[in-house]
């Protein structure tokens, strides 16, 4: 028994940045071991193999003043981002934008991961350099989203799942191989849809299964169930919503043996509907959503990257920064797609010469967010365009 002791608490390899990419397979078999006790039944305790490396990375993404840009979009929701600037959804515009984000100058001091898509991953910058490879040089840990979108939850109130979970170990493991050191995946909840016991339990054990799994093959799950801003419900129901999804979701990370100190979420903020007349200020929201995370997440989970979900830059980055007047148990931080790239984006219009100021664009709004990490933001010399909403009503990824 001793030994086997020794065996679980001896530490995995922990790799520096340079071996991020190199493709080394650093994979150790899972330990396991049964204890048993003459009154009671004999259970399992398990430990990955990678969970020194997990919480070392979970620790990098949540690290003070930084947060995640999420420019994971599929191929199918980039060409929508590039038709709304006149651009053609080709993989030379999307390798051109993705470009002007990775290599913008000095984003690593304020952003410290990067969720991609698989294309990206793969992809190599106009330039020839791996998208990978720069992101390391600006101190940025590579991130993967890994599930394959939402469909039809039948027997449901016209609701959702995510489904993913087929071959995922596998991939998993080869997105670890490339670089990846992080994943994402998605799924939602809809209020005016109810939501449904049926739906909310699926989301729970779909994340669940994901982390552990994601956990498995090396890569610090990032934990989203987004509720959805659908609705013209009032803060209050989506409070009582969101402490019953995060209550399962917990539930379940614990029944599949997840290491929350290995997690990262990305949990929606608390707010009313988005067609809800009565608006909530920024001290709303960071009151309701604070209380929510007191109450269900534990404080062994290093980072809360909050989603902005169709907020406006300027919204997204008082909320947060609202949340960050008094300490916190947790990195309470941004992982944001939209609420970092919408003014960026229009900036570069797809035009060679525009990518220097589209660039200076983006490191604006990452430094707002950096600040607001910080509880430091003053909302001061904002443009007119990142005070535009973005929400869309029944919006699809």
């Amino acid at each position: 028994m001793a030994s086997a002791s020794a065996t679980l608490l001896k530490s995995s390899p922990i790799i520096d940045k340079s071996e991020w990419i190199k493709g080394q397979n650093l994979r150790h078999p899972s330990v396991c071991f049964v204890r048993s006790h003459p009154t009671s039944a004999a259970f399992t305790v398990r430990a990955s193999s990678y969970a020194d490396e997990l919480v070392k990375t979970a620790k990098t993404v949540a690290s003070p003043g930084r947060g995640i840009l999420a420019m994971d979009e599929s191929n199918a929701t980039c060409g929508k981002r590039l038709a709304s600037i006149g651009l053609e959804n080709t993989e030379a515009n999307r390798q051109a934008y993705r470009t002007l984000l990775v290599s913008a100058p000095g984003l690593g001091n304020y952003i410290s991961g990067a969720i991609l898509f698989e294309e990206t991953l793969y992809q190599s910058t106009i330039d020839g350099k791996k998208m990978v490879d720069v992101l390391v040089e600006q101190n940025i840990v590579p991130g993967i989203k890994v599930d394959k979108g939402l469909v039809p939850l039948p027997g449901s109130n016209n609701e959702s799942w995510c489904q993913g979970l087929d071959g995922l170990s596998s991939r998993t493991a080869a997105y670890y191989q490339q670089g990846a050191r992080f994943a994402k995946w998605r799924t939602v909840v809809s209020i005016p849809n109810g939501p449904s016991a049926l739906a909310v339990k699926e989301a729970a054990w779909g994340l669940a299964r994901y982390a552990a799994i994601s956990q498995d093959s090396g890569l610090v799950p990032i934990v989203e169930p987004e509720i959805l801003l659908d609705g013209d419900h009032g803060i209050d129901r989506t409070f009582e919503v969101a402490q019953k999804v995060w209550a399962e979701v917990f539930f379940y990370l614990a029944e599949n043996n997840v290491m929350f100190e290995g997690i990262l979420l990305k949990p929606s903020m608390v707010t009313p509907g988005a067609e809800c007349k009565d608006k909530a200020t920024p001290q709303q929201v960071a009151d309701y959503t604070l209380k929510l995370l007191h109450r269900r997440i534990p404080p062994a989970v290093p980072g809360i990257m909050f989603l902005s979900g169709g907020q406006s830059e300027v919204e997204a980055t008082l909320n947060l920064n609202a949340m960050n007047q008094s300490p916190n148990p947790w990195h309470v931080s941004f992982s944001y797609a939209r609420a970092l790239q919408n003014t960026c984006l229009k900036t570069w219009g797809g035009r060679p010469e525009n990518v220097k100021a589209a660039q200076d664009t983006l490191l604006v709004r990452a430094k707002a967010n950096s600040l607001a990490q910080l509880g430091k933001y003053t909302g001061e010399g904002e443009s007119e365009e990142a005070e535009k909403g973005m929400f869309v009503k029944g919006y699809v990824y």
